[in-house]
């Protein structure tokens, strides 16, 4: 193994070699062969798409529309207090001109008392919409996010259903931005870009700014110009009510929300009309962990949740037949392989490079890698700025991050490692935050 390792890792011999494009592309391939083969084609995937967008919507003109349902916020609330106002009050401050029908769900009402005060203590305010209307539920005992939802998906009227949570806030064209993909009958739901709201509370905040422009402003931009989006956030998505209640609502599991993408996905192969846009310029905007620690609690719970969804719940759907095959490579590659396999390939190597080759040539090629990923995300991060973001001066500020960013997401990639591992050996999933044991007990068990 030692023997191997510094055969390709000869840092001295490779460098020698670095001369001109023929060089460059040996040191890539025998230092980066994953990044080649697998998340660099994914990257200019998102790359041609955003600019496919891009071009879109510079030429064509603006979309105008009669088209004005009913549309119901499903709004999970638990432990936020007097905050959920602001969630209340940006919904009530949208331009969209059909009605909206505000739906608050108290989770654990009654040791919640705060929520529940500031819930029913909330009023509308006419002078802006008269078509606003608020129906408060309080749930007295504890049963979960997905309780919470398929509560208030009980008590909608509206044909578009909003599942967001009440720590989140939105920008007041919102619901017009989402709204208009619904005129087409092949979308079943619609992802709204999310952005972190306390950006500058700490380092960890600012960090986890930047992953979200990439990793939902960017990427899900670009992917969905290819109908590749691969995950309706929990905190923020629409659906076509019809289509939730033919799902049988959200399933009592944890990570709900890449749960019903997948369930939803399983039509696609079926019927290749169906399509998940992505809408970036409706925003919302949530809050993030404000800690490292609190952050690698949050990844510990999201990592496992996807190993339990991807090897256990739907390892017979996600097939091309059922998905159609864009999709199911796509769920392979960036789901199977880059979430769950991939950590424990850096993690590998990590171990084997420490205990096998001499402490210089270990940080150099740590120098080597933070390099090449500084080089790909600065170049998306320009890209994100120029044609995505709504909101590039207030972006920009996040430039001089840039440099210990790959370094954060190393950090979280080996994370993974751990939290995957947690879900195999304990089945983490069942002791989740979001949901009490008494509910995940009687849920079903794969």
């Amino acid at each position: 193994m030692e023997q191997i390792l510094e055969q390709a890792l000869d840092l001295p011999t490779l460098f020698e070699q670095l001369q001109g494009v023929d060089g460059l592309a040996l040191l890539l391939l025998r230092l980066f062969p994953l990044f080649l083969v697998v998340e660099l084609p994914l990257t200019m995937l998102v790359v041609f798409g955003v600019l496919r967008w891009w071009i879109r919507e510079q030429t064509l003109p603006p979309r105008r529309s009669l088209y004005r349902p009913r549309v119901s916020c499903v709004i999970t609330c638990y432990s936020e207090g007097a905050d959920v106002r602001r969630t209340l009050e940006t919904l009530c401050e949208q331009t969209y001109a059909g009605d909206i029908e505000l739906i608050p769900v108290v989770d654990g009402a009654a040791v919640n008392r705060d929520t529940l005060q500031a819930v029913r203590g909330f009023e509308l305010r006419n002078e802006l919409r008269r078509n606003r209307r608020v129906r408060p539920i309080a749930k007295w005992q504890r049963g979960g996010r997905v309780s919470s939802l398929n509560a208030g998906l009980s008590m909608c009227t509206g044909s578009i259903v909003m599942a967001l949570d009440g720590d989140t806030s939105f920008d007041n064209t919102m619901v017009s931005m989402i709204v208009r993909h619904f005129e087409d009958p092949n979308v079943p739901a619609v992802a709204g870009s999310l952005r972190v709201r306390n950006t500058w509370s700490s380092f960890a905040t600012a960090i986890q700014a930047i992953e979200y422009l990439i990793s939902i402003q960017m990427a899900k931009t670009g992917l969905s110009e290819w109908n590749l989006v691969n995950n309706i956030s929990g905190a923020f998505g629409a659906f076509r009510r019809e289509v939730i209640e033919q799902l049988g609502g959200w399933d009592t599991h944890s990570a709900e929300d890449l749960d019903i993408t997948l369930r939803i996905k399983s039509y696609f192969g079926r019927h290749r009309r169906l399509r998940i846009p992505f809408e970036p310029k409706a925003i919302g905007h949530t809050d993030a962990p404000t800690s490292m620690v609190d952050l690698l609690k949050q990844r510990m719970r999201w990592d496992g949740d996807l190993l339990f969804l991807y090897a256990r719940k739907h390892s017979g759907s996600i097939t091309p037949r059922l998905m159609g095959w864009p999709n199911f490579l796509l769920t392979v590659v960036s789901g199977l392989f880059i979430q769950v396999v991939l950590p424990f390939i850096i993690v590998g190597y990590t171990i084997a490079m420490m205990f096998t080759l001499p402490w210089q040539t270990v940080l150099g090629l740590a120098l080597l890698v933070e390099i090449v990923y500084f080089v790909i995300l600065a170049l998306q991060f320009l890209l994100m700025l120029l044609l995505v973001s709504e909101r590039p001066r207030q972006d920009i500020r996040l430039l001089p991050l840039l440099p210990l960013f790959p370094l954060a997401m190393f950090v979280i990639r080996c994370w993974s490692a751990i939290a995957i591992l947690n879900e195999l050996l304990r089945r983490s999933h069942e002791e989740t935050s979001m949901a009490p044991w008494w509910v995940l007990r009687k849920a079903t068990r794969f």
